[in-house]
């Protein structure tokens, strides 16, 4: 598949089977679901690895930007559902498994630089629920986009059904959660699932990244914070008055105003 454009970053011990890391000079990291022969179905120790994973990708000098796909024909299709199967014997065990889910899905939703899942074949279950936890969302046309715990008796975590009601509004998170349906990448785009659709969608998804690595990460991470705060209900001024004022002495402004005076690419 496209995935050779992401060849030559370098690899980061991710201390895990089915996860992988790599960091590009042109910082952008590219975080695989690694479990081809299963689809990318995501283990316990998978779920439970992200969250430290992703505050490692975070320190890294430099990275502007987090890319996650999976490897092989799919982006993943949900939990492996032998080991849920396990995990549901007893309640507690269920429990604490959804609670690791969450920890993961809200790790990657609080990353604090701009997130792309870059979705091919099958993104279903947990793996919609990360795809969902990004900021943007880029589909090949084959791609097939849902979550299926009323096909599995399941009830779905407060914390992804609320954040699927905000990002495509109540009558469309029930559509997809009452039914368990899959959606086409063109349903999925008309739905607001997704943000483009693109037959070289790696390729697409890079050229994005690459864009969003030219402008003011201060921007970007300020526009993080106040929209996260308008979707989940909080005080939008208060969430952007420090990034407004350290706007005022930090160098992006100063270097963004003189680039489009001299005609030239901003250094940011």
């Amino acid at each position: 598949m496209g995935a050779a454009v992401y060849q030559g970053r370098k690899e980061l011990d991710c201390g895990v089977p089915g996860l992988r890391a790599a960091l590009g000079e042109d910082g952008i990291a590219v975080l695989t679901l690694d479990r081809p022969a299963k689809r990318n179905a995501l283990t316990s120790a998978m779920w439970a690895a992200l969250p430290g994973l992703l505050e490692r990708l975070a320190a890294e000098p430099g990275l502007r930007v987090l890319l996650l796909t999976g490897a092989g024909e799919s982006f993943s299709a949900g939990a492996d559902i032998a080991e849920l199967r396990e995990v549901y014997a007893d309640p507690d065990s269920a429990d604490a498994y959804h609670a690791v889910n969450v920890r993961a899905e809200e790790a990657l939703a609080a990353f604090p630089r701009p997130t792309l899942a870059v979705v091919r074949g099958a993104c279903v279950g947990g793996g919609c629920q990360l795809a969902v936890a990004c900021d943007l969302r880029f589909a090949e046309p084959g791609a097939r986009l849902g979550i299926t715990p009323a096909k599995l008796g399941i009830v779905y975590p407060a914390v992804p059904t609320a954040r699927l009601a905000r990002l495509l509004g109540p009558a469309r998170a029930k559509y997809l959660l009452f039914s368990g349906e899959l959606l086409t990448a063109a349903q999925a785009l008309a739905f607001g699932l997704v943000e483009e659709v693109a037959e070289d969608v790696e390729r697409r998804a890079l050229e994005f990244a690459r864009l969003l690595a030219q402008r003011s990460a201060q921007t970007q991470g300020a526009v993080k914070q106040v929209v996260a705060a308008v979707v989940e209900g909080r005080d939008p001024q208060a969430a952007a008055a420090p990034w407004e004022r350290a706007s005022r002495t930090a160098p992006d402004v100063a270097e963004g105003l003189a680039a489009f005076l001299q005609r030239r690419p901003p250094n940011f």
